[in-house]
């Protein structure tokens, strides 16, 4: 069953794009899909009355000293005109900032968000969607943006952002509950409200067309395990899979069987001892800020100098 959440806003038809900035340290949870879909669909926070969006990830064996987590958005603003009116005309390269908080929690009981281990809130450079093409999408596809690489046309456009955790120096328990959190204007934990000038734009808030992407674990995962399939984790004041508020954030079960964020947790792995470099076991370790080695003799160095 589609989630309501999901029915209210639409399905986010997105490319997802991985972000410039490296990942550090080895894998420990994926489901950014590999290879990347042509699109995948997504929730709309100002659209569903949502605060805070996240899901239960348990971790594969390695290192458990996070360093950076990327998440995938959806972005369906556009530098004027909008995504349902046919007149979205973007300047490529054109972005918004936007801060945007991880919370990384505890597994409590009944699978409830338990204690808080981390939280980093970091402002990304959101891209607007790309310009309508008006060529390649006619008829049911009018306004949106074609994407060469599948011949396929969107309405939105996702872009990986990367949250940065080496500096806390968080240590992860096998199994964690994480949320999304970010505002608009007229939800999140703190809403802007309709005063700054973009509201009375002709395009709008760009927060305000920015969705977290969902994907099926199922087919995508593939690092870690999603312990609980059909459920996710959210603060909504109207909309849940019981069809009513779920406030402070909590367990939303029953009904997001395939729609869980795109999420990819990485984390340091550093060897202890020289044979942890033999045996082609270099390759899944890594310096305590999560830097990768390039050969054993490198693992082994570190061993001998920390460095």
């Amino acid at each position: 069953m589609i989630p309501k959440t999901l029915r209210v806003i639409f399905f986010a038809l997105s490319l997802a794009l991985l972000g410039a900035t490296p990942a550090l340290g080895q894998v420990i949870y994926n489901n950014i899909p590999n290879p990347l879909p042509g699109n995948v669909p997504s929730v709309g926070f100002e659209a569903t009355g949502t605060s805070e969006f996240g899901d239960r990830v348990q971790f594969a064996s390695g290192g458990r000293a996070s360093t950076t987590v990327i998440l995938t958005m959806s972005s369906w603003g556009c530098g004027s005109g909008h995504w349902f009116s046919g007149d979205c005309l973007t300047t490529p390269g054109a972005t918004f900032s936007h801060p945007i908080t991880l919370n990384i929690y505890n597994v409590g009981a009944g699978s409830a968000p338990g204690t808080v281990i981390g939280t980093v809130t970091q402002t990304f450079a959101i891209p607007f969607r790309p310009s309508a093409d008006n060529v390649h999408c006619t008829g049911p596809n009018a306004g949106k943006w074609f994407d060469a690489a599948s011949s396929t046309c969107f309405n939105g456009l996702a872009t990986n952002v990367t949250f940065d955790l080496t500096s806390q120096h968080l240590s992860l328990p096998n199994e964690v509950i994480f949320g999304v959190a970010y505002n608009t204007s007229h939800f999140g934990y703190a809403p802007i409200g309709e005063t700054p000038s973009c509201y009375t734009s002709l395009a709008g808030c760009g927060y305000d067309s920015l969705n977290v992407a969902v994907v099926d674990p199922a087919t995508s995962n593939s690092v870690g395990s999603n312990p609980a399939p059909n459920d996710a984790y959210q603060y909504t004041q109207y909309d849940s899979c019981t069809n009513g508020a779920i406030m402070p954030f909590g367990l939303d079960a029953g009904c997001w069987t395939g729609f869980k964020p795109s999420v990819r947790f990485n984390a340091a792995n550093p060897p202890l001892t020289k044979d942890d470099c033999k045996n082609g076991s270099w390759q899944s370790r890594t310096t305590a800020a999560g830097v990768r080695f390039t050969n054993q003799g490198q693992c082994i160095q570190y061993v001998n100098t920390g460095k």
